[in-house]
């Protein structure tokens, strides 16, 4: 029987350039907000109606440093990850959560110089784990690890 499925997929753009920051270890983390948005039309008035959402998304190590050189506000991405809430405290002492995206695939949708597609970027998650005490308030990922990503295709 299944365990259960921690799976999301998501194609938006970019709310900000990426915020690239290195661990004590030297293994990089990028954090991102990406947007998608959704429009229907209202039954009512006939008027059509636009919802977006904000995600937030962390990249690491191999990942996490593509994003930082090649991603800026406004990029159309796509992205494969899965949801994880982490706790951290304020300044004050009190416990917050914060929930995010931990990306483990990414592919870059807009297209470079005229040409085509983009370009598609992913690797594994081994070993994900939180280390406590390193600086995570104002909601940093940076006491998390990941494993290797890799450039594939």
């Amino acid at each position: 029987m299944a365990r259960g499925i921690n799976k999301v997929i998501l194609i938006g753009n970019l709310g900000q350039d990426p915020d690239v920051k290195y661990m004590p270890n030297g293994n990089a983390v990028a954090n991102v907000t990406v947007a998608t948005s959704e429009s229907w039309k209202d039954k009512n008035t006939g008027e059509m109606q636009e919802r977006t959402e904000w995600h937030r998304v962390v990249f690491f190590r191999r990942l996490a440093e593509i994003a930082g050189e090649y991603l800026k506000k406004g990029s159309k991405v796509y992205i494969e990850g899965k949801l994880q809430t982490r706790k951290w405290q304020d300044q004050s002492g009190n416990d917050r959560y914060t929930t995010e995206i931990i990306a483990n695939e990414m592919q870059m949708l807009d297209s470079r110089g005229g040409g085509g597609g983009g370009n598609q970027f992913g690797g594994g998650q081994q070993n994900q784990g939180q280390n406590q005490g390193q600086g995570q308030s104002q909601g940093q990922s940076q006491g998390q690890s990941q494993g290797q990503s890799q450039p594939s295709g």
